[in-house]
């Protein structure tokens, strides 16, 4: 299975040439490979590559779904793959499997089952009551292999369906990101409230009131104003800008570079080029003392009659510049995918009335240099995600991120 001249193993997992250890994993659990296809892609050029691959195996129970997951790195298995299973062929060696066993997700095992989530929610008396098994409905939301997920838990009720959230983080990560929730939520920004958090790293989260920003941009009338966005900003409080920082987008900008690259070299010259002007034109800016979410965008926000009404993952909470919060907003607007004319035209109208008001806030220039620069990074997402026609779709983002370089070029 080994791959020439393939440190990070990304040809391997990518290829058809990852087929055989597919199949020779698989057979170690007692199964039978039927088929199988690259379902997530997480690339770090020279250092690690991890995939999932949606598979049909053959068990001795029957015929069922399951997704596999794989990593491979440039210097050899960590602690953490040990609580995978190690595959070697003399050469390399990977770490395999299968959902929910993930080996640095270690909640997942629980957050993955109707039966243990109502142990957890019957544990910390969330509903006040016993919760059953039967009562428990639940969806993924989001899965980064051996990063983190998120599931939407749905318990149904004699008065209703209640919906929660339930975070399954890695353990370094755990304290912190809860940390963050406790002191958003004692000085009244509207965070989720944390209704359960366990030993292994499952955050339970309530669900937040309003409705999803990234639903409501598409209305006919405004969900909020600019100087909306901007006001809840600058109500965190101030004890954020005290936690660790954590670096701006721009400051990754040719690491993505370089994985937008690998997937399409054929773009290697215009993303050289925005890169180099990113980092020239952000050279002179001192890193930030203001309080940031990290990771502001629309999909992070709900808003109820014209304003924000609350704000999801708070994990980046920290020190930084405005400027990088609003360059999020500006760049996730400004790449949303697989929309009409119509929903185009609204999102086009939101960020004429938004981004002028960002300017008033933030030097304009440092705002679209930022935001291109999160634009870049959102380029590696058709490909991780192995979007049907990821191609087109990271053309359109990366035409996106020059538009505003050369707004300022």
């Amino acid at each position: 299975m080994t791959v020439p001249n393939d440190p990070d193993g990304a040809e391997l997992l990518t290829t058809d040439a990852v087929g055989e250890l597919l199949k020779v994993a698989v057979e170690h659990g007692g199964g039978k490979l039927i088929e199988w296809e690259l379902d997530h892609v997480d690339n770090n050029p020279q250092h690690s590559t991890t995939a999932t691959y949606t598979a049909t195996v053959e068990w001795s129970f029957g015929r069922r779904e399951e997704l596999l997951g794989v990593s491979a790195r440039a210097g050899g298995s960590t602690t953490s793959d040990q609580r995978a299973v190690l595959f070697a062929d003399g050469e390399r060696e990977v770490a395999v499997w299968l959902y929910p066993r993930d080996p640095d997700l270690p909640g997942l095992q629980r957050a993955a089952f109707p039966t243990e989530m109502a142990e957890v929610l019957t544990e910390h008396h969330v509903l006040g009551a016993p919760v059953v098994p039967e009562q428990v409905t639940l969806e993924m939301i989001g899965y980064r292999p051996r990063r983190r997920a998120v599931l939407k838990c749905t318990v149904s009720t004699p008065q209703g369906p209640v919906n929660y959230f339930v975070k399954v983080l890695r353990r370094q990560h755990f304290t912190e990101v809860k940390q963050r929730h406790d002191l958003l939520l004692s000085a009244g920004v509207p965070a989720p409230p944390v209704v359960a958090a366990t030993p292994d790293h499952l955050l339970v989260l309530a669900e937040l009131q309003g409705r999803p920003l990234a639903q409501a941009i598409f209305d006919p009338i405004a969900p909020c104003s600019g100087e909306n966005l901007v006001a809840v900003l600058d109500a965190m409080p101030a004890a954020v800008a005290a936690l660790p920082r954590r670096p701006p987008w721009s400051d990754a900008v040719d690491h993505y570079a370089e994985m937008v690259i690998k997937a399409m070299p054929s773009e290697e010259p215009r993303l050289r080029w925005m890169a180099e002007l990113i980092r020239q034109g952000l050279a002179n800016c001192p890193l930030g003392t203001e309080v940031t979410h990290g990771d502001f965008h629309e999909g992070q926000l709900f808003v109820a009659n014209g304003i924000v009404s609350g704000i999801l993952d708070v994990d980046t909470a920290g020190p930084g510049r405005r400027a990088d919060d609003l360059a999020c907003m500006v760049a996730h607007m400004s790449t949303v995918q697989r929309m009409n004319a119509e929903q185009a035209k609204r999102v086009q109208d939101l960020l004429q009335a938004w981004v002028p008001v960002f300017d008033q806030r933030v030097d304009p220039v440092e705002l679209r240099l930022r935001a291109a620069a999160v634009i870049i990074s959102l380029a590696t997402g058709p490909y991780r995600g192995q979007e049907p026609h990821w191609e087109a779709e990271t053309l359109g983002i990366l035409d996106s991120a020059e538009s505003l370089v050369r707004q300022v070029s």
